[in-house]
């Protein structure tokens, strides 16, 4: 009984981690819809963009996708680096899309 319990409260204690995960947008990060075109390019903001290597895009969910799971048209944070290549990408919530 008591293994129950704690088995039940480990369980519980990793969902509600999982739950309350922040999402850490810079305030720098750039704003822009995308489109993704081919292989590791993708359209932000009407101009063809290249996806630097290791680049992480995030979508609603905080989850990583591949560039072709990027819907058309989604509005997004983003972040170049230093060879301006697209590093870092967040596909907004419609709640984070509606702020300014």
């Amino acid at each position: 009984m008591r293994l129950r319990k704690l088995l039940i409260w480990s369980m519980l204690s990793v969902a509600l981690s999982a739950y309350g995960q922040v999402r850490n947008i810079p305030q720098d990060a750039e704003r822009g819809n995308i489109r993704h075109l081919q292989d590791m390019l993708v359209e932000i903001g009407g101009k063809p963009q290249r996806l630097a290597p290791g680049a992480q895009i995030r979508d609603a969910s905080n989850r990583l996708i591949v560039p072709a799971a990027v819907p058309a048209g989604a509005p997004v944070k983003y972040v170049l680096d230093a060879a301006g290549m697209v590093r870092r990408v967040w596909i907004l919530t419609p709640k984070e899309a509606a702020q300014r």
